[in-house]
C-alpha cells in the first residue's frame, strides 16, 4: 500500500490523455500524438482508439457468412495500416513489432474462423477489441522512438465488467482497486498506453463497452487513478457552437460547463459520448477537447464552474429520431395506463428520449444509433403497445436542440426562437424539464435550414 501512495504523492499532476482513431490512423498521426504528450510531462496514461479504418474492417470481421477469401482480405488489409506505421521505427522494432502483429492477427483469423461457424456476440467482442490492442502496442513503441517512456499495458487487467457483450458495465470499485495496484505505481516512472473501449468480464472473456467506449474508458480510467485532467484528442478544434459542415458561421467554445456539455453530447454533439462526463463530473475532473492535427490552436475547456454563462451556448442535432404515440381513452382519469407502456417498453431494453402527453395519448420519442440497419422500434414492439392502444410511428425526424443556461427563466426566449422558424412544421416540443435546454422535432428535410437559421439568430 505504501508503494500505492508513494506514487500518488510522485506524480502531483496527472492527465490521463485519449487519442481517437484518426489521431493514430498513420505514423505522421501517431508522432503529432507523442510530440503532444513529450510537451506536456503530466500526460501519463494515455488510452487510444484502433487506427482509422480498423474498426471498421473488425465490424465486417465479426459479421455472419464471410467467405474465407473475404476474412483473409480484411486481415490483410488490418497488417496492412499497421505495417504501414512499424516501417518508420528503426528496423529491430519493426522486426520484433511486427512478429508482435502477426500473432495477434493470428488469433484475429482464428476468432473470424470461429464466427463464421457459429456467430455468437461473445466472439463479435473478441473481434471488435483488435484494433485497441494493436495501435496500443504500435503507439507504445512511437513513443519510444521519441525518447519517451512508453510501455503497453492491456487494460483487461483493470477493466473489469459483467458479461453484456457489446454494451458491458464496468465494475468502477474493481477498476479502482486494480488500478491502484497495477496502474498508479508504473505511471511514476512510465507514459502508459492502453486502450479504450474493451473490458473483461470475471470468466476472462473480452467485452466491449458500446458506442463511446473509449472516452468513456479514459474518463473511468481518470476517475481510478484520481487524475488530475483529462484530455480528449480529435480531430477537431474543440466543441462549436454548432456543426461546422452545417454553417460556416459555427465558431469554437472556449470553456463551457459539465451540465452544458452534457446536454449538447446526449442531444447529438458526435464529439463527446454523455457517459465520458460521468466519471469527470463525479471526481470533478477538467475535461479538454482539443484537435491532435492542430495542438496549438487550443480547445475547448469542460469544468465545474465556468466564467461566462450565456443564455445560449450551442444548437445540437441528433438525426434518425422515431418518434411514436400512443392513444387511448383509458388514459383519461385512469392509474397504470403508462405504467403499462413503459413495462413494454422496459422488457425491450428501449430507452426513452423525450416525452409529452396529453388527456389521451402520449408522444415519445427515440433514438437510433448512427449507423443502425433498422429501427429501434420493431414490429413486436408495435404489436404488443396495439394491445394496449392506438399507435403510430413516425420516422426521418431529426432533435434540434437549443442549449443553454436559465432558459426556463429566460423570458422571449420562445418567441425568438419559433420566429426565426415560423415556416417549419414542428412535431413535438420539450421545454421545462431542464434549464440547459428547449429542444423540437422537425422533418429530416428541414433539419440543416433549421439549425443553420437558429445559429445566425442567436449567435450573431
Amino acid at each position: 500500500m505504501n508503494s500505492v501512495q508513494n506514487s500518488v504523492q510522485s506524480t502531483p499532476s496527472l492527465t490521463v490523455a485519449k487519442f481517437g482513431g484518426t489521431s493514430v490512423a498513420d505514423f505522421q498521426a501517431m508522432l503529432r500524438c507523442a510530440h503532444i504528450i513529450k510537451n506536456d510531462t503530466s500526460n501519463r496514461l494515455i488510452v487510444v482508439s484502433a487506427s482509422a479504418g480498423v474498426t471498421n474492417y473488425l465490424v465486417r470481421l465479426s459479421q455472419k457468412n464471410i467467405s474465407l477469401d473475404e476474412q483473409k482480405d480484411i486481415v490483410e488489409s488490418i497488417r496492412a495500416i499497421q505495417l504501414n506505421i512499424t516501417q518508420h521505427l528503426s528496423s529491430k522494432v519493426e522486426a520484433e513489432l511486427n512478429q508482435e502483429i502477426d500473432s495477434l492477427l493470428d488469433e484475429l483469423t482464428q476468432h473470424a474462423l470461429t464466427q463464421s461457424l457459429q456467430f455468437t456476440t461473445k466472439t463479435t467482442d473478441a473481434i471488435l477489441a483488435f484494433g485497441e490492442q494493436l495501435s496500443s502496442r504500435v503507439f507504445a513503441q512511437v513513443l519510444q522512438s521519441i525518447d519517451i517512456a512508453g510501455e503497453y499495458f492491456n487494460v483487461q487487467q483493470v477493466m473489469k465488467t459483467n458479461s453484456l457483450h457489446g454494451k458491458a458495465v464496468v465494475d468502477i470499485n474493481q477498476l479502482s482497486e486494480q488500478s491502484k495496484q497495477l496502474l498508479l505505481p508504473k505511471l511514476v516512472n512510465k507514459v502508459i498506453v492502453t486502450q479504450g473501449f474493451i473490458g473483461q468480464d470475471s470468466q476472462g472473456h473480452t467485452t466491449t463497452l458500446g458506442r463511446g467506449g473509449s472516452d468513456y474508458s479514459a474518463a473511468l480510467l481518470a476517475e481510478a487513478v484520481n487524475g488530475n485532467n483529462l484530455s480528449i484528442w480529435t480531430d477537431v478544434v474543440g466543441i462549436f457552437t454548432t456543426d461546422p459542415r452545417i454553417t460556416d458561421q459555427a465558431r469554437a467554445i472556449k470553456e463551457i460547463s459539465f451540465g452544458e456539455a452534457a446536454e449538447m453530447a446526449t442531444f447529438g454533439a458526435k464529439i463527446l459520448h454523455p457517459a465520458t462526463l460521468i466519471p469527470a463530473m463525479r471526481r470533478n475532473i477538467p475535461v479538454f477537447v482539443g484537435s491532435s492535427k492542430e495542438p496549438e490552436k487550443g480547445g475547448t475547456q469542460i469544468k465545474k464552474k465556468v466564467e461566462s454563462n450565456p443564455t445560449y451556448r450551442s444548437i445540437a442535432l441528433r438525426r434518425e429520431q422515431t418518434l411514436v404515440t400512443v392513444k387511448s381513452p383509458a388514459m383519461l382519469h385512469a392509474s397504470g395506463f403508462l405504467a403499462k407502456v413503459f413495462g413494454i417498453l422496459a422488457k425491450h431494453e428501449l430507452s426513452i428520449d423525450l416525452i409529452t402527453t396529453s388527456e389521451i395519448s402520449v408522444a415519445l420519442t427515440f433514438d437510433n444509433p448512427s449507423g443502425s440497419t433498422q429501427s429501434v422500434i420493431t414490429n413486436t414492439v408495435v404489436a404488443e403497445l396495439e394491445q394496449l392502444c392506438e399507435v403510430s410511428v413516425e420516422h426521418g425526424l431529426s432533435l434540434v436542440a437549443v442549449i443553454g443556461n436559465g432558459l426556463t427563466s429566460a423570458k422571449g426566449i420562445g418567441q425568438t426562437i419559433f420566429d426565426t422558424i415560423n415556416d417549419i412544421n414542428i412535431r413535438l416540443i420539450c421545454h421545462g424539464a431542464s434549464a440547459n435546454n428547449l429542444c423540437f422535432l422537425v422533418d429530416e428535410s428541414d433539419a440543416n435550414s433549421v439549425v443553420e437559421k437558429l445559429h445566425n439568430t442567436l449567435f450573431s
